[in-house]
């Protein structure tokens, strides 16, 4: 029952409501020595830390059952249950919580003995109060790291019904609502984008989705042999059809039935077989080379290009009758560049594959590479993407990724272009304007001094006042100023001239 004051309100109604803080701002300390105590909490609550301290190691233990920390600060030497014994059990019950032990007695062997007992760093008294602040930042950042490593598992876990096709951005969204729809017709598909999308990705997913996922999956890049193998490979040839044919051997068209068959690349496809491959998928069979006689087929046909096969059909390199009977239903795959969403996704995923094939100690990837991912164009596209994630967990010396480990021209790029977040010509604005709002934002940013916007813009402080004069009051509504503290290059203010 709630006690009530004498104006009718309980009192929970009247008292203050502590703010709760987040984990990351919770520390909880353990030590026998009360003046430490009382230091800690001090210098901690100082920095706007929720600080929970104990001198019992089991009553601390209990706390943590009942509440979750954000770090864990420990005595090494303490009555009853030694530092070590304690990070034991925090391991046991919070694995995710990052443990620093602290000691006066600093030996090598006690420093092993608290690493393997699972504690993320240790301190040596006496320290710091700044130092030890430093050495919690690492330990709550580290913390974070694991549970986003432990989110992005969770979320490429969801994705796995469209197997390794990954992605939570818009543009995959779309993509493989299409693939749901579309995978148990028999309709023939073609998938279209960029080299290193995952077009044959695209292919897998059809296939293993629909109702032919117990039959053969059969690839061919038609860009990769000769006409006359080609049409051996597809079709298939009777015993002494050309030199070295010993044997009949069925086509691809024939090993495909049940199944799907995937012809990689179409648009590389001679002319010649073009026509050949048009007769096949209009009459459902295939006749072997050398042969007389049709074999029929039972396969869905599955096609991807990264060429724009109507203009390729305009210059007359593509047979329009063999694009339209291809062309019945259309996935376009989206390039990685408008796929930014992804990007850090697609990399988790990478980890992962590396740590289960044992080839990675990496968990994480820092801030500031993750920061050169997402803003990387990626011309390369997903394909890129992993080999640039392959080269970082090889070349790696710790449990993240820094930019170091990037390559030269991921690490050391800088965005050139200006985002467009509409495809409606009528808001697409000239150059003129761009560059207008552009200068305007520089000169703003900089609080009004012109000759340091001058020199980030890389232009003459004449021409930009030139160019602020034309636009008058274009620039945020007020017309250009200039201010005491801009200089002349000769050294002179100008206010002075």
């Amino acid at each position: 029952m709630l006690a009530v004051n004498d104006r009718g309100r309980s009192m929970a109604e009247v008292a203050p409501q502590k703010e709760a803080y987040p984990v990351n701002r919770r520390v909880l300390i353990i030590d026998d020595d009360p003046s430490m105590l009382v230091m800690l909490r001090a210098e901690l609550e100082r920095r706007s830390y929720e600080v929970v301290t104990h001198g019992s190691p089991e009553a601390a233990l209990q706390e943590l059952a009942d509440g979750d920390f954000g770090v864990v600060l420990s005595d090494l030497n303490m009555r009853g249950m030694s530092g070590v014994e304690l990070c034991r059990e925090v391991v046991l019950l919070r694995e995710d919580t990052p443990v620093i032990l602290m000691t006066a007695f600093a030996t090598i062997e006690s420093a092993i003995a608290s690493i393997r007992a699972g504690a993320y760093d240790f301190v040596t008294k006496p320290f710091e109060p700044d130092h030890l602040v430093v050495t919690i930042e690492r330990g709550l950042k580290h913390r974070e790291l694991r549970d986003e490593v432990k989110r992005l598992r969770r979320a490429v876990s969801e994705l796995q019904p469209f197997g390794e096709m990954i992605g939570e951005s818009a543009a995959m969204k779309k993509m493989c609502q299409v693939v749901a729809r579309v995978a148990d017709s028999d309709a023939t598909v073609l998938v279209s984008g960029e080299s290193g999308t995952g077009k044959e990705l695209v292919a897998r997913a059809l296939h293993s989705r629909s109702t032919r996922a117990n039959g053969p999956f059969v690839a061919i890049n038609c860009a990769a042999m000769p006409e006359a193998l080609l049409e051996s490979e597809l079709f298939g040839h009777v015993k002494g059809a050309f030199t070295d044919a010993r044997t009949a051997r069925a086509g691809l068209f024939s090993k495909a039935s049940g199944g799907t068959l995937f012809l990689d690349e179409i648009a590389e496809m001679p002319m010649g077989m073009q026509a050949k491959l048009l007769r096949a998928l209009q009459e459902r069979s295939a006749r072997p080379v050398g042969g007389d006689t049709e074999v029929p087929f039972d396969a869905r046909i599955v096609a991807a290009t990264n060429r724009d096969l109507e203009h390729e059909v305009e210059q007359k390199r593509f047979r329009e009758d063999l694009f339209y009977r291809i062309n019945v239903v259309h996935i376009p795959v989206p390039p990685l560049r408008i796929r930014e969403n992804d990007v850090l996704l697609l990399a988790q995923s990478f980890l992962q594959r590396a740590q289960t094939a044992g080839r990675g100690h990496v968990l994480g990837i820092k801030s500031a590479a993750a920061e050169r991912l997402v803003g990387y164009p990626w011309p390369g596209n997903v394909r890129e993407l992993q080999n640039c994630i392959q080269r970082a967990v090889a070349l790696a010396q710790f449990d993240q990724i820094g930019v170091d480990d990037l390559p030269e021209r991921i690490g050391a790029y800088k965005p050139s272009r200006i985002a467009i977040d509409s495809t409606d010509p009528s808001t697409f604005l000239p150059m003129d304007e761009v560059e207008r709002r552009y200068v305007g934002q520089v000169v703003d940013a900089l609080g009004g001094n012109k000759a340091s916007a001058a020199r980030v813009l890389g232009m003459d402080r004449r021409t930009l006042y030139r160019k602020l004069e034309r636009w008058g009051q274009g620039l945020g509504g007020t017309p250009p100023v200039e201010g005491p503290d801009e200089e002349h290059s000769d050294g002179r203010s100008d206010a002075a001239s």
